[in-house]
């Protein structure tokens, strides 16, 4: 039995929707910045880790479109604005990469992430 992958699933199973959230954004914001600080080494990777945030970012904007989402209107909407930002720089580091263009995700990634651990700081 893989006690590392036993202890992993416990610890998420264990977690609310905002520490998912939360842990889900530190992870591609991490990726990211991998990428960024390895450019060199690391440019190769830079797809995988824009398509991981944005699969990410179109989870959360989907969710913030139901019905039962729990959200104030303001919250939606604000989230629905990132998301839309996200999308655009993603395709935009796309066409033209770059180390540097990669800090705005990075930061709203952490900045959201912050929030929802109750971490405004």
């Amino acid at each position: 039995m893989d006690t590392l992958g036993s202890y992993a699933q416990n610890e998420i199973a264990g977690m609310n929707e905002a520490e998912l959230e939360s842990r889900a954004l530190i992870k591609t914001a991490s990726a990211l910045n991998k990428v960024k600080e390895n450019w060199e080494e690391s440019k190769g990777e830079l797809q995988q880790a824009l398509d991981k945030n944005r699969r990410l970012w179109s989870v959360l904007a989907s969710a913030m479109q139901e019905e039962d989402c729990p959200q104030p209107k303001e919250v939606k909407q604000n989230i629905l604005n990132l998301a839309s930002f996200i999308f655009q720089r993603t395709l935009e580091v796309s066409a033209h990469p770059a180390p540097e263009k990669l800090d705005i995700l990075i930061n709203i990634n952490m900045n959201i992430a912050r929030g929802l651990s109750g971490k405004a700081d």
